[in-house]
C-alpha cells in the first residue's frame, strides 16, 4: 500500500461519529448495462415507464347544511328569490349579522333542501311557504352558485346529490294520523326499549288502523299529539293513548333513520316529516279578477278560541271565487305565498287589492286551523304541493306598447273525457254572457291540451259562445261527449283583440301554452 492511498481506517475517520456509512464497491458500467436513450415517436405514441399521465379530476361538488335561528317576530334576515332566466331558488340580500349570515348562507346561493325535503324542482311559492312555516329553526341545505351551475351543465343529479349528502340510513320521519276503529281501537302497542328510557317502539297490528296510517314494525316513536316522548314514562303515555278520543297522531322513524339524525346531530321534529292519512290539509286558490272583482268579502272574526282570524264569507255564485273552489268560513294563511295569520286586517285587503288582476290564496277550514293549534305546529308544513301558476299580465303602463308587439291569437285546446271528466271548472260573470276557464286540475287532460286559469272560451266545438249565457255553455260542453274542443284566449289578449272589431275564429289559432311570470324576490 502506497502513502497515496488512504487505508479504510483513515477514510473512516473522517465522517463524524453520529453518521453511518455503509462501503459500497464502485466499479465501471460496461456499456450493455448503460441506460437506454429515451426516443419520442410520434406514431408509437409515449411508451416511458417513468411517464405518468393522470386525468384532470372533477371538481367536487358539496352541499352545505345552512341552521338558522331566530327570535320570536323576527325575520331569518335573507331574501329567497326566483329569477326569470335563472334556474333554482337564490338566496339574495342577506343581512349582516342576521342568522342567516351566522349560519353561513351567501348571496346566489341555491336552496336544495328545505327542512330536508328537496325543493329544487318545487313551484316557489311552495318553496317560500315551507320556509315561512318552519317555525323558529329553518334548516336549509345549499349549493353556492359557481357549484349549483357547474352541476346543472354537467347533468348532476341534485336529489341524488342532496341525499347523498346525508348519508346512508337517511329515511325521513313520517307525521302519521291513526283512526281507532270499534274493533281494533288503534291497532298499535308501544313497547320500552330494554335499557333506553324515553325510548319506544312500535309493533301494528297487521291490516290494523296503525298500519293502514303509514306506521311500520319496529319504528321508533318521537312525538305524539304535539308532546315529545323522550320525558314521558311508558305507564303516562299509555294513559295519554287511552284518553285519546277517536284519533292520535304520532311522529314516528325507522331505527336506520333515528340512527341517522342522531349521528348528524339534527333533531327529529315535525318539519322534516312526510305526511301519511292526515285529515286536514290547507289548500291554495288561484283567483282571477271578472268584471265584478273577485266575488267574495274578507271579514275579521274571533274564534270560540279566541283566535281573531280573516274569514271569507258571501262568495257570490258562478264568481272567480268559486269558481277556484273556495268555500265560505274558510281561514285565510297566505296571500301570494306571504304569511299573513298574524297580519293585520287592512294589511291583507291591501295585499289583495295591491294583486292586479290575479290573486294567489291559501286557506284552511276551522276543524283544520283547530287541528293543527292542538297539534302546535303550522298548518302550512303541509298543503298542497301543487300552486296554480299566475298569469303574467301588462301593467297600464305597458298595456299598449304589448299590444303591438305581440300578436294576441286564440289557442285550439282539444280534451278527451277522462274518469275525472275534462279536469277544469268553468267560471262566469253573474247575470252577464261569456265563460271562462277557472281551476285547471293538475295532471288532466284539460292541463294536458294547455288550458290556463282565466282562459276566455270563444267557441265550444266548433260554436261560438260569445254571447252565450254559463248554462248554453254548459250545455254545449254536455253535448259533445267524449271529446271537447274549446277555443280559448287570454283575456288580456281577447280584450285587445276586441277592440279591433276584428272577429275571433279557428283561422288565428295558435297551439301553444303562456310562460307564468315567476320573478319574485321574498324576505324571509
Amino acid at each position: 500500500m502506497t502513502e497515496s492511498t488512504p487505508t479504510i481506517f483513515e477514510s473512516a475517520a473522517c465522517v463524524s461519529a453520529e453518521t453511518i456509512v455503509p462501503l459500497i464497491q464502485i466499479k465501471p458500467l460496461d456499456a450493455t448495462e448503460l441506460p437506454k436513450k429515451f426516443t419520442f415517436n410520434p406514431k408509437e405514441g409515449i411508451d416511458n415507464p417513468a411517464l405518468v399521465i393522470s386525468d384532470d379530476t372533477e371538481p367536487e361538488v358539496r352541499p352545505r347544511l345552512c341552521i338558522l335561528r331566530r327570535e320570536e317576530g323576527q325575520g331569518f334576515g335573507f331574501y329567497l328569490s326566483r329569477d326569470t332566466g335563472c334556474r333554482g331558488h337564490v338566496v339574495r340580500r342577506v343581512e349582516p349579522w342576521s342568522s342567516a349570515e351566522r349560519s353561513g348562507l351567501g348571496e346566489g346561493d341555491r336552496v336544495l333542501e328545505v327542512n330536508e325535503d328537496f325543493v329544487d324542482d318545487k313551484d316557489h311559492l311552495t318553496v317560500l311557504l315551507k320556509v315561512q312555516a318552519s317555525g323558529l329553526q329553518l334548516y336549509l341545505l345549499v349549493l353556492s352558485a359557481q357549484d349549483y351551475e357547474f352541476a346543472v351543465s354537467d347533468r348532476r343529479d341534485l336529489m341524488l346529490l342532496a341525499r347523498t349528502h346525508c348519508g346512508e340510513g337517511c329515511s325521513r320521519p313520517r307525521l302519521c294520523h291513526i283512526k281507532k276503529e270499534p274493533d281494533h281501537g288503534l291497532g298499535l302497542s308501544i313497547i320500552p326499549i330494554e335499557g333506553e328510557r324515553g325510548h319506544y317502539r312500535l309493533n301494528p297490528v297487521i291490516q290494523g288502523p296503525a298500519e293502514r296510517a303509514g306506521i311500520q314494525n319496529g319504528d321508533r316513536l318521537i312525538w305524539i299529539n304535539g308532546t315529545m316522548v323522550s320525558a314521558l314514562t311508558h305507564a303516562a303515555l299509555s294513559k295519554m293513548v287511552k284518553k285519546c278520543e277517536d284519533h292520535v297522531t304520532v311522529l314516528v322513524i325507522d331505527r336506520r333513520g333515528k340512527e341517522s339524525y342522531t349521528r348528524r346531530r339534527l333533531p327529529i321534529i315535525p318539519a322534516f316529516a312526510k305526511t301519511h292519512n292526515l285529515p286536514y290539509r290547507p289548500k291554495t286558490l288561484l283567483l282571477t279578477q271578472g268584471p265584478q272583482g273577485y266575488g267574495f268579502l274578507l271579514r275579521q272574526e274571533k274564534l270560540s278560541s279566541g283566535r281573531i282570524a280573516h274569514m271569507l264569507r258571501e262568495i257570490d255564485p258562478c264568481s272567480p271565487a268559486e269558481t277556484a273552489g273556495m268555500e265560505d268560513g274558510e281561514l285565510v294563511l297566505a296571500v301570494n305565498g306571504e304569511q299573513v295569520e298574524d297580519a293585520e286586517h287592512e294589511d291583507i285587503v291591501s295585499k289583495i287589492r295591491q294583486s292586479g288582476q290575479q290573486v294567489t290564496l291559501t286557506t284552511i277550514s276551522i276543524a283544520g286551523r283547530d287541528y293543527y293549534t292542538q297539534l302546535n305546529i303550522s298548518p302550512l308544513l303541509f298543503y298542497e304541493d301543487h300552486i296554480p301558476k299566475r298569469e303574467r299580465f301588462p301593467s297600464p303602463s305597458h298595456a299598449h306598447e304589448e299590444a303591438h308587439s305581440t300578436s294576441p291569437c286564440p289557442r285550439l285546446c282539444v280534451l278527451h273525457k277522462e274518469g275525472t271528466g275534462f279536469g277544469f271548472n268553468l267560471g262566469c260573470v253573474q247575470n252577464m254572457p261569456g265563460a271562462y276557464i277557472g281551476q285547471v286540475s293538475t295532471g288532466s287532460t284539460g292541463e294536458r291540451a294547455g288550458l290556463c286559469e282565466g282562459d276566455v272560451v270563444v267557441e265550444v266545438n266548433g260554436q261560438n259562445v260569445e254571447e252565450e249565457y254559463f248554462d248554453e255553455v254548459v250545455r254545449l260542453i254536455k253535448k259533445g261527449g267524449t271529446t271537447l274542443r274549446l277555443l280559448v284566449m287570454e283575456r288580456p289578449g281577447y280584450e285587445n283583440l276586441r277592440k279591433t272589431g276584428q272577429p275571433i275564429n279557428s283561422g288565428l289559432t295558435i297551439h301553444s301554452n303562456k310562460v307564468p311570470d315567476i320573478s319574485q324576490d321574498n324576505f324571509v
